[in-house]
């Protein structure tokens, strides 16, 4: 039988970073994963650039039951401190926007960074390793797994939430809380594209799909968010799209500003007194793409001569752009979103060690958490955070 001081179920972010941080203070430590490679997640994040943490990053950047969990792990390890890392390893980054940090060549620099620290403390990783059954045993846990019966003191769950199951995602983190007596809150998708289905509004976006449009303020239930969106075949999708999912529930009506940097009303007024003969398409040729100019003043506003239009029709295409409110069918489910939204109820764990208050030894870190940051690399800085907090008591 193996025996091991601390055995984390998880070769991704959050547990690669706790096992280096635990082995580095002299506990052995044992990271088992049923994929056959370690990081997935790390590998395709950021479009292979790896968004791995975020300037600004503080606790108001994050959905939780109870906002106020994550502060205590988030202040232990900053996004200062990951950068730290990053720089002790030589790895070439840049600010891309609004702070988010990406490597200058691939997202394998993150993955080969942590796996480096975890060789250096002598982490031993085991891929390809399902675990089958786990048992409380008197002084720490005994694990029925692929390599036989393996028993530790400290037993940490770090297999994320649902999304993308093609990169191996499961929902085992949660069964095992649910094991041990945890509440699991509700999840769902999160960081998401929309579905539209509604026929006239899904010919729009078919019709525009590859087309993106910058820096659109997206509003629902009291959240709003100023980036770029893009029209797909499917529906809608974009930052500012994947941001607001995670607040949007079925049925809920979605408002967006397409132009939020633009007085609209005094906008079309100067247009119609110096340039009432050009078409309401050629002017929002200097706002959109051509291509959906032109298929916003026809199938909104009945496209004509600028100077043609009356007071109220100019104020009804100013709302109409300002305010575009639509009702999505959906999402696109776990199959591309970012994240997980719920998980294992934080009332029920340490904000300070990430240990189970149910049960001795046994801790949740990362995304199995219900703790889901906005797009923009606070989800890895809470993977991070989680992962370093929880080794200092593992």
């Amino acid at each position: 039988m193996l025996q091991t001081d601390v055995l984390i179920i998880g070769a991704g972010a959050a547990g690669l970073m706790c096992a280096a941080t635990a082995a580095a203070r002299g506990r052995r430590v044992l990271v088992l994963d049923h994929a056959n490679k370690a990081g997935k997640k790390i590998l395709m994040s950021g479009g292979g650039r790896c968004n791995f943490t975020n300037l600004y990053c503080e606790p108001a950047n994050f959905l939780s039951g109870n906002p106020h969990f994550c502060k205590s792990a988030l202040a232990r390890f900053t996004q200062w401190d990951f950068i730290g890392l990053v720089a002790k390893h030589g790895v070439p980054y840049h600010e891309k926007k609004l702070g988010q940090l990406f490597c200058d060549n691939k997202s394998s620099d993150i993955l080969d960074l942590l796996l480096a620290e975890c060789a250096e403390a002598g982490v031993e990783i085991r891929l390809n390793t399902a675990v089958q059954r786990i048992e409380k045993r008197e002084g720490g846990f005994l694990l029925h797994s692929d390599l036989g019966e393996v028993a530790c003191q400290s037993l940490v769950i770090a297999t994320g939430g649902l999304s993308i199951p093609t990169l191996g995602a499961t929902g085992f983190g949660y069964q095992v809380a649910r094991q041990f007596g945890h509440e699991l809150l509700p999840t769902r998708a999160g960081l998401v594209p929309f579905t539209i289905t509604e026929p006239q509004l899904k010919a729009l976006c078919t019709e525009l799909s590859g087309t993106s449009v910058e820096d659109c303020r997206v509003s629902c239930n009291g959240q709003s968010f100023v980036e770029n969106i893009l029209f797909t075949h499917r529906g809608l999708s974009g930052p500012a799209i994947l941001q607001i999912s995670s607040y949007w529930q079925p049925g809920d009506t979605l408002h967006i500003d397409l132009l939020p940097h633009i007085d609209l009303p005094e906008w079309l007024a100067s247009q119609q007194r110096e340039r009432g003969n050009s078409e309401l398409k050629t002017l929002l040729a200097e706002l959109f793409t051509k291509k959906m100019a032109a298929l916003l003043a026809d199938s909104w506003f009945s496209n004509k001569p600028l100077k043609q239009y009356t007071p109220g029709e100019l104020r009804t295409i100013a709302e109409r752009l300002s305010d575009w409110q639509l009702v999505p069918a959906g999402t696109e489910g776990y199959r591309t979103a970012e994240v997980t939204l719920g998980g294992v109820n934080t009332d029920e764990v340490s904000s300070k060690t990430l240990e189970s208050l149910k049960v001795p030894g046994l801790y949740f870190i990362g995304e199995v958490l219900d703790v889901t940051g906005h797009l923009g690399g606070f989800n890895f800085q809470w993977a991070w955070a989680s992962g370093y907090a929880a080794a200092q008591y593992v």
